[in-house]
């Protein structure tokens, strides 16, 4: 049977790929996009709803928390699990690079590619590389969070941020790790990016006293009545303190 092949590395990073952008409780076998994922793998989709629930059982922010995915986790798994974890960009860029080869095979081949056509070279690489790059990470912290304002609520995809804790340009080893995003609005990551608003080792909301110098009933509806409040928790990749530490330290705004 198809099913009981053993699986390769590209199916796996397509595994991990779907695993990284898919919130926990829609890891199922009903799941639309797992269910043609795994028709162009000519798997079943139980059989690829059953090797994310493997790769669950990896996740520290899933097992940590009393849940569990499936205990039947491959060497394989738990090797690239490791892979991803030390690598995050590397790791990333290939497993969207595999997703992306799986999913093109099946379009028309004579369709000429747009947008990108007048990038030549190593400009047209590193184009390439930088928009895969803040889409996979966009995928990865959004779904984490369900695609909700881990602040608000705000549930507008269009309106939300995958925001990194520490900057892009200051930790490049973890430029795509999600423990390294939140999920904000679009004005409160240029709050958190601007130091105006930061989280506590609670994960509860802090306003800097610079933003707490202006009284109008704009900011108190969009900051002060969140102010100490825990933010709602991702169900997966939860924000590490490390990072939100290095945040506090060197970010967020102490003075007025």
């Amino acid at each position: 049977m198809a099913n009981q092949r053993r699986w390769d590395r590209d199916e796996l990073l397509v595994a991990f790929y779907l695993y990284s952008h898919t919130p926990f409780g829609r890891i199922s076998q009903r799941n639309p996009e797992i269910i043609q994922i795994a028709e162009l793998m000519q798997r079943s989709a139980s059989s690829l709803s059953m090797k994310m629930a493997n790769i669950a059982s990896c996740d520290p922010s899933i097992t940590s928390t009393g849940r569990s995915g499936l205990p039947g986790a491959s060497r394989a798994d738990k090797a690239m699990w490791q892979e991803m974890t030390q690598d995050w960009e590397t790791f990333y860029l290939k497993a969207y690079a595999a997703q992306l080869q799986l999913t093109q095979s099946s379009e028309p081949q004579n369709v000429k590619s747009s947008g990108t056509d007048d990038f030549h070279g190593r400009e047209r690489e590193t184009l390439t590389k930088t928009r895969a790059s803040q889409q996979v990470f966009r995928s990865s912290v959004l779904s984490a969070y369900d695609f909700r304002c881990c602040i608000t609520g705000l549930d507008i995809p269009e309106l939300l941020i995958a925001s990194h804790i520490v900057p892009w340009s200051q930790e490049p080893n973890q430029r795509l790790n999600p423990s390294n995003g939140l999920c904000l609005s679009s004005l409160h990551d240029a709050a958190f990016d601007k130091g105006l608003i930061t989280l506590n080792s609670h994960l509860e909301l802090l306003l800097s006293p610079k933003l707490l110098t202006k009284k109008n009933r704009y900011l108190s509806d969009s900051f002060e009545r969140f102010e100490n409040q825990p933010i709602r928790l991702p169900n997966k990749f939860a924000p590490a303190e490390e990072y939100l530490a290095l945040h506090r330290q060197q970010i967020f705004q102490t003075i007025s």
